[in-house]
Formats: C-alpha cells, structure tokens, sequence
C-alpha cells in the first residue's frame, strides 16, 4: 500500500470500525475505536481527495461513469467488486503452477485533450495500474507481465495487435510435451 494510503483498503477499514460503533455490535467501550475512527477519518481525507481528482481526470475521458451495481440503488465504479474482494483479501493466488501471461495497461490512456491526464497517468503509475503489476511480479515471480503504455482497461480491444503478438510469443516460448 502506498505511504499515503489507498482509496479501497481505507475506506474497507473505516467501514470496519463504523460497523463496529453499531449498536448491538458488543462494544463495552466504545471511546478507543471512537478514538481510532477520528484519526483515521484525518488521514483519509487525503486519500478521498486523491480520489477526487483522480475521478476528475478520468471523467474527460468517459471512464469514470457511475452507475447502480444490480439489485442495489448504490452507484459503483466499474470494477469496483473485484477491487473490494482483493482489498479485503478474499483469496490471494500466489502460488500458480502453470504458465501465467498478465498484461497490464500502466499507464492508462487518459484521453487525448485531457488537461488532467498528466497528473492521471503519474497516479496510475505510482499507486494503481503500476504497484498492481509489480505486486503480481512479485507474487507469481514466474509469470511473464506485460505492460502496454497508454492503453485502455480494455487492451485488448484499443491494443489488439500488442495483445495478440504478446500471446503468440508467450504461447511459442511454452515447454513442449
């Protein structure tokens, strides 16, 4: 997790403890959490804004649409599900026993036009896209990672040729029975 905190695994813990503060959650004292959420809530004001600004950048692009997950009213970032079920840890594959092709967009295409997309694609690279993929290198140390420049979450689709010439080669360098 980068120095400054992370958007998911902080806003996981903060809902922890406001989940904790409930009535009937068996808390005999609440003043050490009350205590614990007042400081965490300082340090997570910078992060939401990090957020913010982030979420500013990518909506020149179109990427950021919010819309309601199904069955709920909430709205959800695209792919905010698998974020949640990574950052609470719900099962880390680490040890993967079979060949591993994991291709990264880092960083990602903000948008031509987009006068925040200097600033996007620093942040993608130092806290998002860029820790996600060194994070997978070091886990599956095995694993061949690719990283395309500029492409969208998509990439196989915006980088189509990139993608498919990635999987031939990793395909060819494959041991033979």
């Amino acid at each position: 997790m980068p120095a400054h905190g992370d958007f998911n695994i902080d806003l996981f813990e903060l809902a922890d403890k406001i989940e904790r503060l409930k009535p009937g959650a068996g808390l005999s004292d609440p003043r050490p959490l009350m205590q614990e959420l007042l400081d965490s809530l300082k340090g997570f004001e910078g992060v939401l804004k990090e957020q913010l600004q982030e979420l500013d950048a990518l909506s020149a692009t179109g990427a950021a649409t919010v819309r309601p997950t199904a069955g709920s009213g909430e709205p959800q970032l695209p792919s905010m599900a698998a974020a949640r079920a990574i950052s609470a840890g719900e099962q880390k594959y680490t040890r993967i026993p079979v060949p591993v092709l994991a291709i990264y967009a880092v960083p990602h295409d903000m948008g031509q036009g987009n006068p925040r997309a200097a600033v996007a694609e620093a942040r993608d690279i130092a806290s998002i896209t860029g820790p996600q993929a060194m994070a997978f290198e070091a886990g599956v140390p095995s694993a061949r990672v690719v990283r395309l420049a500029h492409a969208s979450h998509d990439v196989f689709q915006s980088n189509q040729s990139e993608v498919a010439r990635e999987i031939v080669a990793f395909i060819a360098a494959l041991p033979q029975r």
